[in-house]
């Protein structure tokens, strides 16, 4: 009797596996993947055709080659960037030249590229400096005046004043600022708007959730937008159609479609948070339970963000409609979600530059303000960032500063969450620390933290990282501090996050595995196309 039970016990387990088995190979994710490598077979064998059995199309492709090589050379570009194309080229020069076309041509992005162009000349008329904090900050400092006027020109981003920042150390800390109670999104009255680049359900997600759906019944609008990656791993692929039916207006961010496209590699890795038009968050943190801490998977998860309230939450307004109607054919009533000449609570004597960046905007809107910080300081830099590979004129400028005299100290993780640039990042330890640059590993766990702090005056804290994927290839955001008080803040945690550091000299780098520091000096060579 008990062997029949035990039996049948067996057999309803092993049906209960079968039937996840089965779930998880013919997901939407697992299809998705399959036909991607399909799609990539059939790519490599439609190259190896051309290149051996066809010698017109060999000789077409070698001159293709040829050409594009020419043009990479005299590209107005950084080196490493034409040293990446430049070796598959010369080494598979009928793949290299295709994958060259495909990858950089972008076609993937011209419909995105046009929408988002659109929606910044609709949106232009309320995206200016006022001509007051013109002449208070051109009064104050010229050169921060021709900062602000760079924003302005060539993205659209204003400069403010009555705009108080308030920063978070921590991720909890974000979380509980959103959702004690009687704050933040307790007091929505007109609209809620989210766009986030990782969503997963658990403790922080659904809390969130719970308000937002109690929101929409209050008759309050929220509309959430979530990059099209989490629907991988984290989140169904019709988890927008679920909140639909909940009342929340959602939509994914480039959704991962089973073609190869180069759309694919531009992600939306903003994190906006707003509210009301009163208040808006930015940061690292995303809405998943490892930036609460709920979740370890790599130790301490150290995360920063900023609530910006007053004036300043028309730009993060703002660039959230951007994004959402640059898909979306219809007229955007803006002015509805603007707040006139907005009182804050508190009050502020400084300046806040929300700004973005993205492979459509016509300059590398962030890596600009990260190197002008670098250039123009005269006391100290101090950075958090996760990952560090960067370019030359990067590299050059943490070195010139530290040569100079300036106190230049770098945090990157000591528990990483992806391995492989972990290793591109620590090759970088030589020539930082033989210019005088004292790097730290965070020993607790993993930094998520995005921030720049400069000579108490300069502080940048948001969601770019110190890679190309970051500086280069992804949708970005940040907030620029000047001579506002939270820069004193962002001082301090950085202070306080030293203190769980271990500083990195060449005898800790020496004693790396061989290999690790071999496969990262090899990953850096295509570290541009990461």
């Amino acid at each position: 009797m008990e062997k029949g039970v035990a039996k049948g016990k067996a057999g309803l387990g092993l049906k209960k596996y079968w039937s996840v088995l089965f779930k998880i190979v013919f997901s939407r994710t697992m299809i998705t993947f399959a036909l991607l490598l399909v799609q990539v077979f059939w790519l490599f064998a439609g190259f190896k055709w051309l290149g051996e059995y066809s010698e017109l199309s060999l000789l077409l492709m070698l001159a293709l080659s040829a050409v594009l090589l020419v043009y990479i050379v005299n590209k107005d570009e950084t080196p490493e960037f034409k040293l990446a194309w430049v070796i598959p080229i010369c080494a598979a020069p009928v793949f290299g030249a295709l994958l060259y076309l495909f990858i950089v041509g972008n076609w993937g992005n011209i419909g995105l590229k046009k929408g988002l162009d659109r929606r910044l000349k609709e949106t232009g008329p309320f995206m200016h400096t006022d001509g007051k904090t013109k002449q208070e900050i051109q009064g104050m400092d010229s050169h921060m005046a021709g900062v602000g006027h760079y924003m302005e020109e060539i993205g659209g981003f204003p400069t403010y004043q009555n705009s108080p920042v308030t920063y978070f150390p921590t991720g909890e800390a974000k979380y509980q600022d959103l959702l004690a109670e009687l704050e933040e999104l307790e007091k929505a009255k007109n609209f809620i708007f989210l766009e986030y680049f990782i969503v997963e359900r658990g403790k922080m997600w659904n809390s969130i959730l719970e308000i937002l759906k109690r929101k929409v019944k209050e008759g309050v609008e929220v509309r959430f937008m979530y990059d099209g990656m989490c629907s991988i791993l984290l989140l169904p692929y019709s988890y927008p159609k679920k909140l639909r039916a909940m009342g929340i207006k959602a939509k994914m961010f480039a959704p991962i479609r089973p073609l190869m496209s180069t759309s694919q590699n531009n992600r939306d890795h903003r994190k906006i948070f707003v509210i009301d038009g009163r208040v808006a968050y930015t940061g690292g943190v995303n809405l998943a339970d490892e930036y609460i801490n709920e979740k370890m998977k790599f130790g301490h998860w150290k995360d920063t963000a900023i609530k910006v309230e007053g004036d300043a939450v028309k730009s993060f307004t703002i660039m959230f409609l951007q994004m959402w109607n640059s898909s979306e054919w219809g007229q955007e009533d803006y002015g509805r979600y603007i707040k006139p000449d907005w009182k804050a609570d508190g009050s502020s004597h400084g300046f806040v530059i929300p700004y973005g960046d993205g492979p459509t905007t016509p300059e590398n809107v962030a890596e600009t303000v990260y190197l002008d910080i670098i250039h123009h300081a005269v006391r100290y830099v101090h950075i958090m960032t996760p990952y560090f590979i960067v370019d030359n004129a990067m590299l050059d400028a943490l070195q010139y500063a530290a040569r100079r005299g300036v106190d230049v100290r770098i945090i990157i993780p000591h528990i990483p969450d992806k391995k492989p640039i972990f290793a591109m990042s620590r090759t970088y330890y030589p020539d930082l620390l033989a210019a005088g640059i004292k790097m730290y590993e965070y020993t607790p766990g993993f930094i998520h933290a995005k921030v720049f702090v400069s000579d108490d005056e300069k502080a940048v804290v948001g969601t770019v990282n110190m890679d190309y994927r970051s500086l280069y290839h992804h949708f970005e955001c940040a907030a620029y501090l000047y001579r506002n008080e939270a820069v004193a803040d962002v001082e301090k945690d950085f202070q306080e996050t030293l203190e769980q550091c271990m500083e990195v000299d060449m005898r800790y780098y020496k004693r790396i595995n061989i290999l690790n520091r071999l496969m990262g000096r090899v990953l850096r060579l295509v570290g541009p196309l990461t």
